[in-house]
């Protein structure tokens, strides 16, 4: 056996052929052209180019179209065979506005955005150095495609076309994170992405569960971080960066730092970053409800009530964070390319601010309310490989595994046990992913998924006048949870302008759960959920013009229930008590969706995209029993039971709107907007506003961008939610809103001026920054637990190795 595998290591380091370079260019300018990509169908390759503009285009010989694109350019059609009479060097004309780019997420390839009927956003590297965001939350909401909702400074979570949470799909590097807790109600897990280390970020909108599978629900959200960068040169390729930024509105302190060597076959990138964030200061325009006139101490062993000095500074709120990563490359020859990846995040303690607002009696509820360290760590393994085969023309294989730690700890006011929750996931996932172009004009994307989590849950009490640590009850019953899955999508041409695409996925899942009975009385000890569930898409695309695009797209897509919806016990309000469910299915939705884009004179972008999504027995929290009763002692207090069910369906349907200009003097003007509106099922079959439908919103920009410098003045925006459109399970969260005329409790509308700036230095530095939220509103985005920062003042400085 070993003498095999010596063999075809070997066989893998010799076959490399003879390279050949090729280099993009800037015409007007003579810059080479990073992130430039290259694509053929025959012979099937795909290459993107380096900081150098250079990539191998080994595999493309011979081939008589070779499509050459990058945002922001015309795209060049070449064959190999001009190119050898260029001397292997590509010319790109800057363009104004293309539909003409290139996206991955759609069915796991890159493909051209003309060929997708679902709505893709891109957000690209410029765009993530322009907008200088804390998190991966932020820099998602910056697009104004996208609302974020936080309970607390370290978190952020989206919301796309009505639906959140577990009902969002989160990739990285084409790996799923959702893991067997992610849970219905709010999560931060994507802050655990490193904005520095993302390379650039794609999110498909509406069902992606032909692709992805269980979760896809309202949309998809693929980051791809940093890619090692070979060298196609004799010269070692050398290229980093070192970053330090400051914010005012949280005293935000962030360094990094990365470094990518490169050789022919070998490289190697690195990426640190390190951001410490003090407490979070509102705006002084607002509403006086969101002010903070209070915290807790402990002064002398007892609670109290301290009057806060400047109530517009949220305490407590200020966390740490590190992220790292390693990603080493090997490309032995033009037709594999392996990538091992090693990504690793972790946070301070931070405190839930949205539960250290409650009061009771007038007293604060919670003397302490915490989220421990989050912990992420995933080691991945991506080869791929392009030939020419009966099964396929590409391949890639992904081997992935992930650990997650989360924890909760909470204490009452003025009572002495601490409670602390701790959750450890181990996830592990494979993927095996197939193209085959079947003639001209067809392509076959098909392949298998595997995942399988472990959940290990613990709790222990705390008697913090005596030290003494008690066993307690878990958050989640000791569990595992797999999925097995096979997809396939066919992608037909009927005619030049006229495309369809049709898909199919099979998801079997499982669910083992072990409870313990020592602490509340379940009926039962064990539980088991199997299931399967059928999903299919089916999309048409007409191009009548090179520049205009209409498509159409049906879709369905699933959510399997999870350890979290089956298993877990928490209080989801007060006097109320959340209990497992074992007899749960899966929840099914059904979307469709017609969009328009058109492009006037090369100038003018207008895009609209219309969607309706139903969720057929959704699981949703309803009043249950427990061995007969309703109501159960819980913490102290006496709560009604719930339970997670298969008992009800929601309906969302929106438009998602966008202009853009681009004019010659270096100008720009775009508008995006995004309106949703969502009803679901309540247990007496009346109808509520959806929770996770956020108000209209969006972000429109007034850009410059010439040579060095890019400007960029916009206006974020969200509309207001009334009481009486507020859903019903917001209405009696009454700490967490503004109060009406009425003293109900609604979520006003607000809006937020903001300039930021980039400048390019000769010396290789950068200097970038600006001014969010000019007009120092005072503003908490709908269903937010933490009020929004005020005027901040962002500073950065950025210094190329």
């Amino acid at each position: 056996m070993k003498k095999y595998l010596f063999m075809w290591c070997f066989v893998l380091c010799t076959l490399s052929g003879i390279a050949q370079t090729v280099t993009i260019i800037d015409k007007n300018t003579g810059e080479p052209l990073e992130l430039a990509t290259l694509a053929s169908n025959s012979p099937r390759a795909f290459v993107v180019t380096n900081i150098k503009g250079q990539a191998d285009i080994t595999a493309f010989e011979g081939a008589e179209i070779i499509e050459v694109r990058m945002l922001g350019y015309e795209k060049a059609i070449v064959s190999y065979a001009i190119l050898a009479q260029t001397n292997f060097t590509v010319e790109l004309v800057a363009s104004k506005l293309s539909m003409d780019d290139v996206v991955v997420s759609a069915n796991r390839w890159h493909q051209d955005r003309q060929d997708v009927p679902n709505k893709i956003k891109t957000i690209t590297p410029s765009d993530i150095q322009l907008q200088n965001s804390q998190t991966a939350a932020d820099l998602l909401g910056s697009t104004g495609d996208v609302f974020i909702q936080k309970s607390q400074l370290g978190g952020g979570s989206p919301m796309i076309r009505g639906f959140s949470t577990n009902r969002l799909l989160i990739t990285v590097d084409g790996v799923r994170m959702n893991t067997a807790i992610f849970r219905s109600g709010n999560l931060q897990n994507v802050i655990s992405l490193d904005a520095f280390a993302t390379e650039s970020a794609e999110i498909l909108f509406g069902p992606g569960s032909v692709m992805y599978g269980s979760d896809a629900i309202g949309g998809v959200m693929s980051f791809r971080t940093l890619n090692p960068q070979l060298s196609h040169t004799s010269e070692t390729l050398v290229k980093g960066a070192a970053v330090a930024r400051y914010s005012s509105a949280n005293g935000e302190k962030t360094t990094h730092f990365d470094i990518n060597v490169g050789w022919n076959k070998w490289a190697s990138v690195t990426s640190f970053s390190n951001s410490n964030f003090g407490d979070l200061r509102m705006g002084t325009n607002g509403p006086d409800d969101y002010l903070r006139p209070f915290y807790v101490e402990r002064q002398n062993g007892v609670d109290v009530m301290v009057a806060n000095e400047d109530p517009l500074v949220q305490k407590p709120t200020g966390y740490e964070q590190t992220n790292l990563m390693q990603k080493v490359r090997f490309k032995p020859n033009a037709n594999w390319d392996l990538v091992y990846g090693l990504h690793y995040s972790t946070t301070s303690n931070y405190s839930r601010y949205d539960r250290l607002i409650r009061t009771r009696g007038g007293l604060p509820r919670s003397a302490e309310w915490q989220y421990g360290p989050q912990v992420w760590l995933m080691n991945n393994i991506t080869a791929t490989h392009q030939g020419d085969s009966h099964l396929y023309d590409q391949m890639t294989v992904r081997l992935a595994h992930q650990f997650f730690e989360e924890s909760r700890i909470d204490r009452d006011f003025n009572k002495p046990t601490r409670a602390s929750r701790v959750e450890k996931v181990n996830a592990y996932s494979f993927n095996l992913d197939l193209d085959k172009a079947l003639k001209t004009g067809t392509e076959l994307f098909y392949g298998f998924e595997a995942v399988y989590d472990d959940v290990n849950s613990t709790g222990t009490d705390e008697d913090i006048t005596t030290g003494d640590v008690f066993e307690g009850p878990a958050r989640y019953p000791q569990s595992s949870w797999a999925s097995y899955a096979l997809y396939a999508s066919l992608q037909h041409r009927i005619s030049p302008k006229l495309l369809v695409q049709a898909g199919t996925r099979y998801n079997y899942f499982k669910l083992d759960a072990k409870f313990d009975t020592r602490f509340y009385p379940f009926p039962f000890e064990t539980a088991e959920i199997s299931n399967g569930a059928v999903t299919g898409s089916l999309g048409l695309v007409f191009n009548p013009e090179t520049d205009m695009t209409i498509s159409t797209n049906l879709s369905t897509g699933f959510r399997s229930p999870n350890v979290d919806d089956a298993g877990k016990v928490f209080d989801s309000e007060p006097g109320a008590v959340v209990v497992p469910n074992p007899e749960l299915g899966p929840e099914y939705a059904y979307n469709a969706e017609l969009g328009i884009a058109k492009i006037f004179n090369s100038s003018i972008r207008v895009d609209v995209t219309g969607f309706y999504t139903r969720l057929e027995n959704a699981l949703v929290r309803r009043d249950f029993t427990l061995n007969g009763q309703d109501e159960i002692m819980y913490d102290g207090e006496l709560s009604q039971v719930q339970a997670v069910q298969n008992a009800a369906y929601t309906k969302v349907y929106g438009i998602q709107a966008g202009i853009e200009f681009k004019f010659d003097s270096g100008f720009g003007f775009s508008s995006r907007y995004n309106f949703q509106h969502g009803e679901e099922e309540l247990d007496d079959s009346t109808l509520s506003p959806s929770r996770h439908a956020a108000p209209s919103f969006g972000v429109t920009k007034i850009t410059y961008n010439h040579q060095n410098l890019k400007m960029d003045l916009y206006a974020m925006y969200s509309g207001e939610v009334s009481f009486d459109d507020m859903p019903a399970e917001e209405k009696g969260k009454d700490y967490m809103y503004a109060a009406d005329s009425n003293g109900n409790p609604y979520s006003p509308s607000w809006y937020t001026l903001n300039f930021k700036a980039l400048y390019k230095l000769s010396n290789g530095m950068t200097i970038s920054g600006g001014v969010e939220n000019i007009t120092d509103q005072r503003y908490r985005p709908y269903s937010s637990g933490i009020t929004a920062a005020g005027r901040n003042i962002i500073l950065s400085l950025k210094v190329d190795l």
